[in-house]
């Protein structure tokens, strides 16, 4: 007579649901995974309110520190809830940081915010239908890699000019001056004030517990800068924080804001900034968003284990389930929100199923009771976090083919003129037009096709669109 076994623990519906046993894992992992997960991306919450933050749109309104932590939080929690129960995968969602840049900086000073997360809506539904058509594919296939590669190096460089820039550290030349040097460290080419010491504590910290593998290095930095920010200021009296004094809140539980939840205008962009250039916005937000959202799915999936034959599995509902990111994230206001680079934190935890995310979600959802401490936190203290991530994705450079000629100049391009522009829509575009331009001057124009000429296209209509309309006047 055959014996029961029982060494093999029973399956229970949540194991069954999530494959938790069938991928190798256990209930403790996927916990743990999710909350470590959390640990090492929870810094968004506090980051993303203060790069949105840092601009006005067209008609000169700022968001505030309570609406865009609300909706910072809601989106990433429902979001990365969403991931783990359709996608079944330890993927994590929140607004990308490279995005919310493009969001803030060059969208919005051209429109309202409801027109900017009306665009960002747009890019979502635009991901949606090319990853349910297909189109998406063939899009990535037609760009080539040096070029995609260059895209993610210069929103590196960006990113961390826009935290030195946030944080003080560098500053701009007045044109008055007359000097030959548009930038320069500081105030007067000197570093000087709390808030730069500030800046400099957390950064160094930053760079030593990430160099040392410390879980949750980046939040743990912020939260040390700024306790640091905090007890400065009231001792001494500060000046040069900017937008966010570090002050001790009244409280640190508070209902959150939802009033930009749904304040989206779907096609005014398209008035206010011109249809040529929103058009151009919308083509950088999908170009930005699938390109990023591919290579970390593909990368942390495949270090889950969750890639066979060189396809992730489940890649179709995980797809639809990051273009429904850049709708939330357009619908609450918090930019689009994609999957994070930092779910691999989990997948080394241990994590291999959506049940990770799930736990992720949870205690993202959670912060949003705790949004006076966002208020707290000074650009100071957010900015070596820019700056580090910056570096990391700069890292990517060591994958261009620099010694092929028909890629040098136009990677260059791509990745130089992103940040020393300001503009990631300016780098692509410079990058794309003249990878084209010498293709087609060397005979080889078949082998770019009919979509990287017409990407092309558009992009020479956006650079123009100032001498084509003084033609058209």
């Amino acid at each position: 007579m055959t014996q029961l076994r029982n060494d093999i623990p029973a399956r229970t519906p949540l194991d069954r649901f999530f494959r938790v046993g069938e991928r190798g894992s256990t209930l403790g992992r996927e916990v743990r995974g999710g909350i470590t997960t959390f640990v090492a991306m929870s810094y968004i919450v506090l980051l993303n309110p203060l790069i949105l933050g840092a601009s006005a749109d067209i008609t000169g309104a700022r968001l505030s520190i309570e609406q865009v932590t609300t909706a910072t939080a809601l989106a990433a929690g429902v979001m990365t809830v969403l991931m783990g129960l359709v996608g079944n995968a330890p993927l994590a969602l929140a607004a990308g940081l490279g995005v919310n840049g493009v969001v803030a900086f060059q969208m919005a000073p051209t429109m309202t915010w409801a027109q900017a997360f009306g665009l960002v809506v747009l890019e979502g539904l635009c991901i949606v239908a090319m990853a349910v058509s297909g189109v998406r594919e063939r899009i990535i296939n037609a760009v080539p890699a040096p070029l995609k590669i260059a895209i993610t190096v210069g929103i590196g460089l960006y990113i961390a000019f826009v935290g030195l820039v946030s944080a003080g550290f560098v500053t701009r030349t007045p044109d008055a001056a007359h000097s030959t040097v548009p930038v320069r460290m500081g105030v007067d080419g000197h570093l000087v004030g709390w808030p730069i010491v500030v800046f400099a504590v957390g950064l160094l910290l930053m760079i030593v517990l990430m160099s040392r593998g410390v879980p949750g290095a980046v939040l743990i930095s912020i939260g040390t800068a700024t306790l640091m920010a905090v007890a400065v200021n009231a001792a001494f009296p500060v000046e040069g924080w900017g937008l966010v004094e570090p002050t001790v809140p009244d409280s640190v539980v508070a209902a959150p804001d939802f009033s930009l939840f749904g304040q989206v205008d779907l096609f005014g962009g398209f008035a206010s900034a011109g249809a040529i250039s929103a058009t151009v916005f919308l083509f950088t937000l999908v170009l930005s968003g699938f390109f990023d959202a591919m290579g970390t799915i593909t990368s942390v999936s495949d270090e889950a284990g969750l890639t066979k034959d060189g396809k992730v599995e489940g890649m179709g509902r995980i797809l639809l389930v990051d273009g429904a990111g850049a709708i939330a994230g357009g619908v609450t206001g918090s930019s689009p929100n994609t999957v994070f680079l930092e779910s691999a934190a989990g997948v080394g935890e241990g994590a291999r199923t959506g049940l990770a995310s799930v736990v992720t979600g949870v205690m993202l959802t959670a912060t949003l009771l705790f949004t006076p401490l966002a208020a707290v936190v000074p650009a100071q203290a957010a900015a070596p976090a820019l700056v580090v991530i910056g570096g990391l994705m700069m890292a990517q450079v060591r994958r261009i083919p620099w010694h092929e000629p028909d890629y040098t100049i136009p990677v260059f391009l791509t990745a130089a003129l992103i940040p020393f522009t300001y503009s990631i829509t300016n780098g692509i575009g410079a990058g794309l037009i003249s990878y084209v331009l010498i293709k087609v001057c060397k005979g080889q124009w078949r082998e770019i096709g009919w979509i990287m000429t017409s990407i092309a296209g558009l992009f020479v209509l956006y650079f123009g669109v100032e001498a084509i309309t003084a033609l058209l006047r």
